[in-house]
């Protein structure tokens, strides 16, 4: 099997063009960097680009990122009143409670001297605020413990979707990780494939509990449920409401938790922006946010099949062939944005040109809280940087494309005060 990691492939079919073929063995791929051609396969021309067999089904179920057709359709409806900008609005006591606890232990470890995981506290901040979100209690430390077995099934999750015998390695940039589908990597037996199944599913009775005591909680009508989106929505079948509950959780904390993490790390690399967002105010860290995502968007690879023979860029795409819009590629063509691969938080001032800034995707499937995952960032950031600054030890982390593009942990840091 190939062990050249998955995004080198995917940059050498860039350098051929917006849109162009790219090779796992002996399947074709196409992928797809141009803005228009993005706009084309996830807006204008999005029944002829569909999900199938969603790689994350195991973990989600049902739920909204997976469902498709008219049950998409009736959920987003069902969910999409939550998550207006209106409606984020009034989620500020749940947001600023789990900021005010993540200062609360930088305070104390500022006076300590002792080290943290900068990506384990902002994994703990998104984990903490999606929850008191959902269900109107703060995250307690045995849900906590309990929930980190979604990192055990995504880590085990395809990038791209299946791939054959030869495909490239999904996840780390040195080529480690997982692989793409469903195939074993090379050398492991059939007992490493049980343990991992067993690992898995061992993972997924987990969740599966603490999705079980947060419903029944929510039925019990308690004033602390009430106040928690999932109390309106326990109308819906017993096992619909456990994938949405998990595709919330999933959602609303792994793609946030992340973008903070690089944000913090490209701030350590690049102080004097933490001093102009200071001084800018609200817009400054709009604009923090913005120009992280941009370097790394938390969802760098969107999957799709080509429902039907089409073109796309002067290029005849087969029913069947697989689709990959590339936002990581998208947002760094220097075509678009100059000095691309620079850390520049002004290029915000003006809106992007269309298509070439996807973080939260487009389209009808674009991402249902968006509003409400720039609203729980920029209040951490107004908590923290005017009070704290992490100092990063050890080597700079490398990214890891895995589902999500994280940086490789731990993020170890000392935090000073300002």
């Amino acid at each position: 099997m190939s062990k050249t990691p998955l995004i080198d492939h995917l940059h050498a079919a860039w350098q051929r063009g917006p849109v162009s073929e790219v090779r796992f063995g002996s399947q074709r791929a196409v992928l797809v960097t141009g803005p228009a051609d993005t706009l084309r396969v996830l807006v204008q021309d999005a029944a002829s680009y569909t999900k199938q067999a969603h790689r994350a089904r195991v973990l989600l179920g049902d739920g909204l990122i997976v469902a498709t057709g008219d049950p998409w359709k009736r959920q987003r409806r069902t969910l999409q009143p939550h998550f207006t900008a209106p409606a984020v609005r009034r989620y500020a006591q749940h947001i600023n409670g789990a900021a005010q606890r993540v200062a609360r232990r930088w305070d104390a470890l500022a006076d300590t001297g002792e080290p943290t995981d900068i990506g384990q506290d902002m994994r703990f901040f998104a984990l903490d605020t999606i929850w008191r979100l959902l269900t109107g209690t703060a995250l307690d430390a045995r849900t906590e413990s309990e929930l980190a077995a979604i990192d055990t099934v995504v880590a085990a999750l395809p990038t791209t979707g299946s791939t054959p015998s030869g495909g490239p390695e999904s996840g780390d940039q040195d080529g480690g990780g997982p692989p793409v589908g469903d195939q074993t990597s090379e050398g492991q037996d059939s007992d490493g494939q049980d343990s991992g199944d067993q690992a898995q599913a061992a993972a997924l009775a987990r969740i599966d509990a603490v999705a079980a005591r947060a419903i029944a909680a929510a039925r019990e009508d308690g004033p602390a449920a009430k106040t928690g989106i999932l109390h309106s929505l326990t109308d819906l079948p017993d096992r619909l409401l456990r994938d949405e509950l998990v595709t919330l959780i999933v959602a609303g904390h792994e793609t946030t938790a992340t973008a903070l993490s690089w944000l913090h790390l490209l701030l350590d690399q690049h102080p004097q922006w933490r001093e102009w967002a200071l001084r800018e105010g609200p817009a400054g860290y709009q604009a923090l946010v913005g120009e992280a995502l941009r370097l790394y968007p938390s969802v760098w690879l969107m999957p799709r099949h080509a429902a039907v023979t089409t073109e796309l860029g002067g290029h005849t795409i087969e029913a069947g062939t697989r689709v990959l819009v590339c936002p990581y590629l998208t947002q760094r063509d220097p075509s678009w944005w100059p000095a691309a691969t620079s850390f520049d938080p002004r290029r915000f001032a003006a809106r992007p040109h269309p298509g070439t800034y996807q973080p939260f995707g487009v389209g009808a499937r674009a991402c249902l809280g968006q509003h409400f995952s720039l609203r729980e960032t920029q209040v951490l950031l107004e908590t923290l940087l005017p009070h704290f600054t992490p100092r990063f030890t050890g080597q700079r982390p490398v990214p890891v494309f895995g589902v999500t593009l994280r940086p490789r942990g731990p993020l170890t840091a000392t935090l000073h005060r300002r």
